[in-house]
């Protein structure tokens, strides 16, 4: 590979941190506490190396090595909950979900009651297309946490994705009755009536 290959992969990969922290900022922002969101999240261990916009300013090669160190230290140490977590949020960044639901799932078998890591499973598993995995991740997170706005309204999503009107439609309820502002209501409500209408 080129110096020039190099640069702009390295250039891409620290692209791919902007946008998922801009992402992921932008439905912190929605809902306080964003105790679900992934990437630059509070979950994030005091050393960690800055990612998202906080990395911006860095050498992009400095950078790397850093992700690179992060994600070495999560294979190196398998029983370190923190380092499984920082991977699995720098993996999802960059859009590798099944690679951060992997070290998810082994954050989940080190604190099999985490919360916070229930809820990450459910966002990677939809993202990466799973469904029904994530339908299960965000049922057992809100068991935990019922009343949860950010769960709760990636529940309502999945739901509609997989086509479940009738568990989509007390989803969205409950969502309208905790959060009635919440921008995502018009749109399930639509989703929802395009769903019932084409099942009758």
């Amino acid at each position: 590979m080129t110096r020039d290959n190099l640069l702009f992969g390295i250039i891409g990969l620290l692209l791919g941190f902007i946008l998922g922290f801009m992402f992921y900022s932008t439905m912190a922002q929605r809902t306080a506490p964003a105790s679900a969101a992934m990437p630059g999240g509070a979950n994030m261990p005091v050393d960690h190396p800055p990612v998202g916009a906080d990395a911006g300013g860095g050498n992009p090669q400095q950078v790397f090595a850093q992700v690179q160190s992060a994600l070495k230290e999560a294979a190196d140490n398998p029983k370190n909950f923190e380092a499984q977590v920082t991977a699995a949020k720098l993996e999802y960044q960059i859009q590798k979900f099944d690679r951060a639901i992997e070290f998810l799932l082994k954050a989940n078998q080190l604190q099999p009651d985490n919360f916070d890591v229930m809820a990450m499973l459910g966002v990677a598993n939809m993202d990466a297309g799973h469904n029904e995995a994530a339908e299960k991740w965000y049922r057992a997170a809100l068991l935990k946490k019922p009343d949860d706005i950010v769960v709760l309204d990636g529940f309502c999503a999945v739901l509609l994705t997989k086509g479940d009107a009738t568990a989509a439609e007390k989803a969205i309820d409950k969502l309208a009755k905790l959060d009635p502002t919440n921008q995502d209501l018009p749109q399930f409500r639509e989703k929802l009536n395009t769903l019932k209408s084409g099942s009758k």
